[in-house]
Parts: structure tokens; C-alpha cells; sequence
């Protein structure tokens, strides 16, 4: 017997309805789930709006840390602004690590401390040192200009040599200390701390310690700026420092002089 095109669709249709009715329904939510791992697989993917966002979250050039002594250059990375004085000038670039800043700082205190001894020996000095010289029947150290001996003036040879090799060995034996104080890899170690506070003068308090530690090395600082002029000025000029004192200094210039003419050395 012949079928209908019409009971034929019939039978396609209830074999299709009748094979999905047999399909489970963990098998169905399992379709549903990679469907949907698909389509948030596709919404996590990067998109150009994203890549934007990742690009603009770069540091610009407005946003670089520039430095307070040079503002028109940047800041070198090692220069944190941690140390006193610390004001990110290092054009040339000598400290490149936080040991080698340590190490410059350790040999800028030095110097500091002994430019501020020898910016007060050095017009002292001129003052002085006929008289103490008479007293102790020793030979003067200035020339007929009143200048102290310098590499300059080419007057170390007057010095005696015992004076050079009491120098140089005080000098290594504070050296060798800061060493070994550095050595001992305390965290508070500030360079330049030796622990030599005899008159008790050095601040308890944080705040205290970091003015006290500013005060030395601008005055340091300044100290080596001022050295470096005296031994300019008396090279050129071939007199000493205190007979061609600038005017604001001649009522104290004039005081010392006064005092070193006394009776009060003889």
C-alpha cells in the first residue's frame, strides 16, 4: 500500500520528536554549559578598548619624578630624597646604586667635617700663629704675605713632618672606626655616624636628627666652597684671607686682630 506525502511528514515528524525525547537532560545542560563557556570565552578575549586601557595606564612623560636642584632633568633613581641634602643633583650620574650613593655620602660627610675645621683654622691661623710660634720659640709658618701654607702657595714644606704624621694617623684610625661601624650592618647606621657625641648635643627625637643632620652637610658643603676659595684668593691676590676680608666681615676680622695685637699672647 502506497503512504501520502502527508502521513510520510507525519512519520518524519514524530521520529525526530520521538529521538529527542530519548536525548538526556544532564546531556542537554552539559550542551548548554560549553555554549556558554563559548560565548564568555569570546566576551573575556582582549579588545581594543581593553588594549587601549593597558596602553594609557603607562607612566607618561608629565608623570616622571624630575629633580628639585635640576628641575629640567629627571630625578636619578638612587637619589630617594632619604639622605639630608638630598635635593636629586647628580648631573654626571656617579651614583647609580643605593651602595655607591652610601659610599659618596660616607666621603662627602669627611670631607665636610674637615673643611669646617679648616675653614676656622685658616684665617685663625693668620691670626695667630706669630704668636703662638714666639711662645713655643718655633719659626712661623706665613710668608711675608700672611698666608697659610698651601699646595698653592707652595709653603707644606715649612710644615714639620711629625705634624703630617700625626695627621695622617688620626685621620686612619677614624677612618678604620667608621669602617668597622659600617661593617656591623646596623639599620639605623647613618654614613658618617661615629657615636661621638661628647657634650650630648645630637637630637633624641627623629625629627631633631634629620635638622642636626641637615645643618652638617649644608654648612659642610659650604665649608668646602669657602676652603677652596680661600686657597684661590691668596694664590691670585698674595695676601691672606684676613687682610682682604670682604666688608661684612671686617668688625669681626678687626675684633680678632685686635685680640691676636693683646697682651693676652705674648
Amino acid at each position: 500500500m502506497k503512504l501520502s506525502s502527508v502521513t510520510l511528514t507525519i512519520a518524519i515528524l514524530s521520529s525526530a520528536s520521538g529521538a529527542a525525547a530519548f536525548v538526556s537532560p544532564s546531556s542537554k545542560s552539559s550542551m548548554r554549559i560549553a555554549m556558554s563557556t563559548e560565548t564568555e570565552s569570546l566576551t573575556e578575549s582582549p579588545t581594543i578598548d581593553s588594549l587601549e586601557a593597558v596602553e594609557l595606564s603607562i607612566p607618561s612623560e608629565s608623570e616622571k619624578i624630575m629633580s628639585q636642584s635640576l628641575p629640567f632633568m629627571e630625578r636619578p633613581p638612587a637619589l630617594t630624597g632619604a639622605l639630608a641634602g638630598d635635593v636629586g643633583f647628580d648631573p654626571i650620574g656617579f651614583a647609580k646604586t643605593n651602595d655607591e650613593l652610601m659610599n659618596y655620602r660616607e666621603a662627602e660627610v669627611k670631607h665636610a667635617r674637615l673643611a669646617m675645621l679648616a675653614a676656622a683654622g685658616w684665617p685663625l691661623s693668620e691670626l695667630f700663629d706669630k704668636k703662638i710660634a714666639a711662645v713655643l720659640n718655633l719659626d712661623a709658618v706665613l710668608d711675608a704675605g700672611d698666608r697659610v701654607p698651601s699646595i698653592l702657595n707652595g709653603g707644606l714644606g715649612k710644615v714639620s713632618p711629625i705634624y703630617w704624621v700625626t695627621c695622617i694617623g688620626l685621620a686612619a684610625a677614624i677612618d678604620l672606626y667608621g669602617v668597622r661601624q659600617k661593617s656591623i650592618n646596623n639599620p639605623s647606621y647613618v654614613p658618617g655616624d661615629l657615636g661621638f657625641d661628647p657634650l650630648g648635643v645630637y637630637p633624641k627625637d627623629e625629627e631633631g636628627q634629620k635638622r642636626m643632620q641637615l645643618a652638617e652637610i649644608k654648612n659642610g658643603r659650604l665649608a668646602m666652597i669657602a676652603i677652596t676659595a680661600f686657597a684661590v684668593q691668596e694664590f691670585v691676590s698674595k695676601v691672606g684671607v684676613v687682610n682682604e676680608t670682604p666688608f661684612f666681615f671686617h668688625p669681626l676680622m678687626q675684633t680678632l686682630r685686635e685680640y691676636a695685637n693683646s697682651g693676652y699672647i705674648q
